[in-house]
């Protein structure tokens, strides 16, 4: 009997195994096949003339340099204010914070938001900065309503960074004299930076490919200025991408042009992720 139940165990173990190995085998050939697809219609549309042109009709004349400023507008609302807000919120919920039911409300209901659609995110922009406050489609709306989706996951990562922190470094400051900020700006956040920086990561390249927000906020697809304020109107990569994919019904060319702009918001992404990697493994300290 025990004989039986042990060739079953191995025998579930070989498969489970199997079937898990060949779904990853068979992820990593889509990812596969869709990069070859992407670069290979990309080959001869992606050029200095592309990444330095205006928008334009024709595709053969059109560039995304307005398009990528607008994504640097856009990403240089989102950055501080996600950081500041997010950290600052994780700070003061394992910190300060009175411990009990008010404390687990929340925590729970920010948990929940990290999981809303990104729609409604853009439908509550839409709501309150462009109407509202009368901003319109400009970059600062979209900054805002873009912080508005990925704070959850910054404030989330980082309370997770903040209570993996010893507790020993916390008692140790404390006998040393340190009061409670000295001690949670020298000790607590050094620490759990690497952690912060993680969740920094994943929400930032969540914001720069984000689509639906945008859309609801009225981006529009072609705009011939480029912004030069965070008050301007403005158009961005994944709008870009999300446009010329529906014009390829109208104009085949589009396709490539959707392909180039693709390859560059991957090379976009990858240097982020790499510069916050180089800066996450800077600060990690091991206990």
């Amino acid at each position: 009997m025990d004989q039986k139940r042990l060739k079953k165990r191995l025998f579930l173990n070989d498969l489970f195994k199997n079937l898990f190995s060949l779904s990853v085998v068979f992820a990593l050939l889509v990812l596969g096949i869709l990069f070859y697809r992407i670069i290979a219609d990309s080959i001869g549309w992606l050029s200095i003339k592309f990444l330095t042109g205006n928008l334009s009709i024709f595709p053969e004349k059109a560039g995304i340099y307005g398009v990528m400023v607008g994504s640097v507008w856009l990403m240089s609302i989102v950055v501080p204010v996600t950081l500041i807000l997010g950290v600052s919120t994780a700070i003061y919920l394992e910190e300060y914070a009175k411990k009990g039911n008010i404390q687990m409300l929340i925590k729970v209901n920010i948990s929940n938001l990290a999981s809303v659609p990104s729609v409604i995110f853009g439908l509550l922009g839409l709501a309150v900065f462009s109407r509202l406050f009368n901003l319109g489609s400009s970059i600062l709306a979209g900054g805002l309503t873009m912080s508005l989706l990925v704070l959850p996951i910054v404030v989330v990562s980082s309370q997770e960074a903040i209570k993996a922190v010893p507790s020993y470094l916390r008692e140790a400051s404390y006998a040393m004299g340190a009061d409670k900020w000295t001690t949670v700006r020298r000790v607590v956040l050094p620490v759990a930076l690497p952690g912060i920086l993680t969740g920094a990561i994943l929400s930032l390249s969540r914001a720069i490919g984000e689509t639906a927000p945008l859309v609801v906020l009225g981006i529009p697809a072609l705009l011939l200025r480029v912004p030069t304020s965070v008050m301007d109107n403005f158009t961005a990569l994944p709008i870009q991408i999300y446009y010329w994919t529906l014009d390829t019904v109208l104009t085949a060319e589009y396709a490539n042009l959707a392909a180039a702009t693709i390859v560059v918001l991957l090379l976009i992404l990858f240097m982020m992720n790499s510069v916050a990697i180089v800066i996450r493994n800077k600060f990690e300290v091991k206990f």
